[in-house]
């Protein structure tokens, strides 16, 4: 068996090697000459699979270990009898940490304090669904748009997206990116909505940066001196400079980017690989991570609002402020700083020993994921 894979799918190498010949490339760099006699192919999302890459070609699986499959000519794949895998939710924790991390920092350099505004949730998914568990818990009223699962679930949770851009103070985007189905995210959020919002909405997008439209965004933050944060831009990994610095953070496309995620990601794909050809790594799993250096930190919540011990957590375990500046210093750097990226840890990987705190903000914190030990 003859595999190709991108060389920068995290904890890859040696899981394969005795079960087939594995070629590793740059994402970049795969062509199709290279994958005229592979069985699989294994990429991230740099690496389009469609007709061009993949006809004539041996191969009969494409296996990615990310949420999004917008990389992948599925149609043309189901075509051409090429069975294709993504790993959905793999990085749902991360995006999570993102957004938390996020609307801390929101807080600390705007005032912008969560409790009793309202959030549009647009996309339901593994990521959406996190996040708007957590922003619940911030206390924020969540709404929730999402009409693929509307028409098959009938259920009255679900808002319209009118509702969300007259109400919510938040608006944050977890869908895929799509442009032929009967729901088409390219563009979703463009001129006409921007102009229906006011300078007050804060505009978060961790999903794909085609949703939103970059001139019509750029002219609405202008206007309205908005607040906008973005890990997604279109035309990566050469986007707009200029909506770069309109942002009110800005990072490069790295908002999943957690170790656990990525493990979570590889391993999906890992065994749909040996699903198909039999390779006996049906329920493969990495080994355990060993614990952070700074695994255990203190907190004392004297005077600290249940939001404000949250906060302080986020920021302790992953301060977006370095992803921010790193960006701006060279927005150039894009995808090296992506490729290159130092995985952060999941809020699992931490304990936390809290002085003054109070029951509520215990549970608080061990319902986002932390352990938690009281000082007295």
């Amino acid at each position: 068996m003859y595999i190709v894979a991108d060389d920068k799918i995290p904890f890859l190498k040696g899981i394969l090697e005795d079960k087939a010949s594995i070629v590793y490339k740059p994402g970049e760099k795969i062509t199709s000459e290279d994958l005229l006699n592979a069985d699989a192919l294994l990429v991230r999302t740099r690496t389009r699979c469609d007709k061009s890459l993949l006809e004539g070609s041996n191969v009969r699986f494409v296996g990615s270990p990310t949420i999004g499959y917008d990389h992948i000519d599925t149609i043309w794949c189901d075509e051409n009898g090429i069975i294709w895998k993504n790993a959905p939710g793999c990085n749902s924790n991360a995006v999570q940490q993102y957004f938390g991390s996020a609307i801390a920092l929101l807080y600390q350099r705007f005032g912008f304090n969560p409790e009793g505004k309202t959030i549009g949730v647009i996309g339901v998914g593994h990521v959406g669904s996190k996040v708007a568990n957590l922003a619940a818990l911030l206390g924020m009223e969540v709404l929730l748009y999402d009409p693929p699962r509307k028409s098959i679930e009938h259920d009255e949770r679900f808002c319209e997206l009118e509702d969300i851009l007259e109400q919510a103070d938040v608006i944050t985007l977890h869908v895929p990116l799509t442009l032929d189905n009967s729901w088409p995210t390219y563009h979703m959020i463009d001129e006409k909505v921007l102009s229906s919002l006011n300078k007050c909405q804060v505009i978060i997008n961790t999903s794909r940066g085609e949703v939103v439209e970059t001139e019509a965004l750029k002219q609405w933050i202008q206007k309205q001196q908005a607040i906008g944060v973005f890990d997604v831009w279109e035309n990566e990994p050469d986007p707009d400079f200029e909506l770069h610095q309109l942002a009110a953070i800005a990072t490069p496309h790295i908002a999943g980017y957690s170790l656990e995620g990525k493990a979570n990601g590889t391993q999906a794909i890992v065994r749909s690989l040996s699903q198909h050809f039999n390779l006996g790594l049906n329920s493969y799993s990495l080994p355990e991570f060993p614990t952070p250096v700074d695994h255990s930190f203190y907190i004392d919540c004297d005077d600290l609002s249940d939001n404000e011990v949250l906060f302080s957590a986020f920021l302790r375990v992953y301060d977006i402020t370095r992803d921010d500046i790193l960006l701006r210093h060279d927005p150039s750097d894009f995808e090296e700083l992506r490729k290159n990226y130092s995985y952060r840890r999941e809020w699992s990987a931490y304990t936390i020993r809290l002085k003054n705190g109070t029951i509520r903000q215990r549970k608080l914190l061990k319902r986002v994921g932390f352990k938690v030990k009281s000082l007295f």
